[in-house]
């Protein structure tokens, strides 16, 4: 797997090497980007039934471009923990796919 987490083709067969999917980490969640308020301000509906309003930390800013209907993890704040949140990752196609087969997200 390259840095990006694409897949690489194996040289000799020619098959695609199997990748592993980014999994939330405890005190992360899943979400789906409804809204979006701003340069970096997002509105995620998670799947623990909140709905809170997202930033991108400036570390990651310009390592990927969220548009609405992604689906991303979310670390909650620890002061604000039901109503705001960081985005930590943007997942793939490919990764939501994966996602739906073990019935993660719908």
């Amino acid at each position: 797997m390259d840095r990006k987490g694409r897949r690489e083709h194996d040289a000799r067969r020619g098959a695609p090497i199997e990748y592993n999917v980014r999994m939330p980490d405890q005190g992360e969640v899943l979400g789906t980007v409804t809204k979006i308020s701003g340069a970096t301000r997002f509105i995620v509906t998670c799947m623990d039934g909140k709905e809170r309003l997202c930033i991108i930390p400036g570390r990651l800013r310009r390592r990927f471009w969220i548009k609405e209907n992604d689906v991303v993890v979310v670390k909650p704040w620890v002061v604000q923990s039901d109503e705001r949140g960081d985005i930590v990752w943007r997942y793939s196609l490919l990764d939501i796919s994966k996602l739906r087969e073990r019935r993660l997200i719908n």
